[in-house]
C-alpha cells in the first residue's frame, strides 16, 4: 500500500482553461504563494511563451516568489516532429523559464499521433525521448504527461506502453497516466493501471484525471490504491468542460479516510481557507455544496440532525470539521426543532429556555408558511430569539 503521494497542483494551467477564469501574472503570483502555504509539492505554472501573462509570470517567479515546500514546475510539449529540441521555439521558451522542473506533453494516443501530429509512431516515440533527454541534460526534473494515455491503451497498448519506456529510459522521474477525454470509469482505471505498472515496472507513475464522467476524484484515489505516487489536480476541481480532479477532495480522502501522507498534517486546516481565498482571486463565487470546504459541506437544518449533533458531534458528520479548517453550521427554518433553536441560540450568547425555544419554531413555521425563509437571516432569527426572552425593541415598522 503506498504510503506518500505528491501534491501536484495545474490550477494556473488547467484551471485558466474554464470558462469565465482569467488570471494575471499578479493573480497567478497569489495564488503559487496559496499553494505553497498549503504545503502542495508542485505547482504547475502555466506553459511558456503560450501568452504575455505566462510568460510575465514565469520571468517574475525568477525574483518575487520564495517558494518553501513547492515547486515550480513550467509546462510545455515535446519537439515538433523532425526538428531537434534545440531547434524548437517552444522547447527553448520552456528552457528560459529556468525552474528546476518541467512537465512534458506527448502523444499516447496512435489515433493523434496519425491525425494531430500527421507522423509515425516511432518519430512520435523519438520526440518524447529527446526532449526529455534534452531538458534532463539541463540537469532539470523532467514530468512526463502521457496526453490521452488511457484512449490510447485501449486502442494500440504498445504505443502507449512504447511512449512511456522512451521517457522512462530517457531520464522522466514520472510517468503521468492522463485521462484527457474525462470518460474512463474506475474499474478501467484499476484495470489498466494494474496491467501498465506491470509493463514497466521501473516506473514512477503519477494520474491527471478530468471530470467528465463525474470520476476524477475517485479515479485518483483508485489510481493511488493501484500504486500510483502522484496525483495531478485543481483547488476547487477548476478545468476546462467539467473540471478537473478537485485537490480539495483528494487531499483530505487520502490523508484522513486512506492514511496516505500528502501536505503536511499541521496544514491540513489550511484547506478550507486556501480553497475559498484563491476562488476569490479567481472571482469565482465557490460552490457552497462543495465536499469538505463549501459552507454548507456540515450544515445542518432539520431538527433531528441538530438533536443528535448536540449529544454526539459525530453524529451527522463524516469527520470532524476542523481537521480541515471547516466548521459546523445549524440553520433554521420549519424543519427546526427546539435542539435547532437552542443551538443557534447559543452559538449568539443568548440563553433561552426549552419553552422559549419552542416559541421561536413555532413562530418561525408560521413566517415560513407566509413566506418569509430563515436560513440565510441569521440577524432576523437573532431578533426573534431575543424577543422570545421579553426583550422588545422597536427599530421600525413593518409596512409591507
Amino acid at each position: 500500500m503506498t504510503t506518500a503521494v505528491e501534491i501536484y497542483d495545474t490550477t494556473l494551467r488547467d484551471g485558466t482553461q474554464q470558462e469565465g477564469i482569467s488570471l494575471t501574472a499578479n493573480d497567478k503570483l497569489r495564488i503559487c504563494n496559496l499553494l505553497d502555504d498549503l504545503g502542495v509539492a508542485y505547482v504547475e505554472g502555466g506553459w511558456p511563451g503560450a501568452n504575455p501573462k505566462d510568460d510575465e509570470f514565469f520571468e517574475r517567479a525568477q525574483t518575487e516568489l520564495d517558494l518553501k515546500t513547492a515547486t515550480l514546475v513550467a509546462f510545455g510539449s515535446t519537439r515538433r516532429a523532425g526538428v531537434k529540441p534545440e531547434d524548437d521555439e517552444q522547447v527553448q521558451k520552456l528552457l528560459a523559464a529556468n525552474t528546476s522542473a518541467v512537465c512534458l506533453v506527448g502523444k499516447t494516443w496512435d489515433y493523434h499521433v496519425e491525425h494531430a501530429l500527421r507522423t509515425s509512431l516511432d518519430e512520435a516515440v523519438a520526440m518524447i525521448a529527446d526532449t526529455v533527454a534534452y531538458f534532463r541534460a539541463e540537469d532539470r526534473e523532467v514530468f512526463f504527461d502521457a496526453e490521452h494515455f488511457f484512449d490510447g491503451y485501449r486502442s494500440n497498448p504498445d504505443f502507449a506502453v512504447a511512449a512511456l519506456q522512451g521517457a522512462l529510459d530517457a531520464g522522466a522521474s514520472r510517468l503521468v497516466l492522463c485521462d484527457t477525454n474525462g470518460g474512463l470509469l474506475s474499474h478501467e482505471v484499476e484495470q489498466i493501471i494494474g496491467e501498465v505498472t506491470e509493463k514497466v515496472s521501473d516506473g514512477t507513475f503519477g494520474c491527471h484525471f478530468h471530470n467528465d464522467s463525474g470520476l476524477a476524484v475517485g479515479n485518483s484515489l483508485t489510481a493511488v490504491r493501484t500504486g500510483v505516487k502522484q496525483v495531478q489536480g485543481c483547488v476547487n476541481g477548476y478545468g476546462e468542460r467539467t473540471g478537473n480532479a478537485d485537490l480539495c477532495s483528494v487531499i483530505p480522502n487520502l490523508s484522513l479516510k486512506m492514511g496516505i501522507d500528502t501536505i503536511p498534517e499541521d496544514r491540513l486546516p489550511r484547506l478550507t481557507t486556501v480553497s475559498h481565498h484563491i476562488a476569490d482571486v479567481i472571482n469565482l463565487t465557490l460552490d457552497p455544496h462543495l465536499p469538505y470546504v463549501g459552507s454548507s459541506a456540515f450544515t445542518h437544518k432539520a431538527g433531528l440532525h441538530t438533536s443528535a449533533l448536540a449529544r454526539r458531534p459525530d453524529a451527522y458528520e463524516h469527520m470532524p470539521p476542523a481537521d480541515i479548517g471547516n466548521a459546523t453550521r445549524v440553520v433554521v427554518s420549519e424543519l427546526a426543532g427546539r435542539s435547532t433553536v437552542l443551538a443557534k441560540a447559543k452559538a449568539y450568547g443568548l440563553d433561552i429556555t426549552s419553552d422559549q425555544a419552542q416559541a421561536v419554531v413555532d413562530q418561525i413555521k408560521v413566517k415560513e408558511h407566509e413566506g418569509y425563509q430563515y436560513e440565510a437571516a441569521d440577524g432576523s432569527f437573532e431578533l426573534m430569539a431575543r424577543q422570545a426572552t421579553g426583550w422588545e425593541q422597536d427599530f421600525f415598522r413593518l409596512e409591507s
